[in-house]
Parts: C-alpha cells; sequence; structure tokens
C-alpha cells in the first residue's frame, strides 16, 4: 500500500508539474475586439 501511494503521489507531482510547464509556454492569443467610442467635441482643447 505505501508502494502505491508513493506512485500516485509521483504522478501528481508529474501531472502539477507538466501543466505548469504547458501554462508557462503555452501562447495564449491577444483578445481581438473593435472598440469605438464617440468623444465630443468639448473635451478637446482649442
Amino acid at each position: 500500500m505505501r508502494k502505491m501511494s508513493v506512485i500516485f503521489l509521483l504522478l501528481l507531482v508529474a501531472l502539477v508539474a507538466g501543466g505548469a510547464g504547458w501554462l508557462a509556454t503555452w501562447d495564449i492569443p491577444a483578445p481581438v475586439s473593435t472598440v469605438e467610442k464617440v468623444i465630443p467635441d468639448e473635451r478637446f482643447p482649442r
């Protein structure tokens, strides 16, 4: 039973390390959306 617990713990550590490595190297694309906002002329100095 102890040997099985050690194997399970090592598998869990390997999964966590692999997931962290994958997240660290994953090239997440930036969100792309068009923003249009009307700015009134009164806000600009003359």
